[in-house]
């Protein structure tokens, strides 16, 4: 049995859009300055120092694979194709489904 929606109130939609733009600004400069001063191999030094990074690692793969399952899901239901979303997930983490959150439109 499915527990119903609410629906949100007129104004805190843009107030959702406009935290989600602040997440997704300050996580790319995050991301930006850690390619900048580690580079790419420094991510490959981070996933492999130890057993634990190997653990959070392998968790947020998990996690932007169940979240790539919802956004094909909800791009297919919207008729459009999910999968340049799904493969810009692969090469920047949360940076695709934070952009795809953005640009998908109200939920009509």
């Amino acid at each position: 049995m499915n527990a119903p929606v609410e629906v949100p109130a007129a104004g805190s939609r843009s107030g959702e859009r406009t935290l989600l733009r602040v997440v997704l600004v300050l996580f790319v400069a995050l991301s930006v300055a850690a390619l900048a001063i580690d580079g790419l191999i420094g991510i490959v030094h981070a996933v492999t120092y130890n057993w634990m990074s190997v653990q959070i690692f392998v968790d947020l793969v998990l996690a932007v694979a169940v979240i790539d399952v919802w956004v094909h899901r909800d791009a297919r239901a919207r008729g459009r194709n999910p999968w340049p979303w799904v493969v810009a997930s692969l090469l920047t983490g949360m940076i695709a489904p934070l952009i795809y959150l953005l640009v998908r439109g109200g939920d009509d």
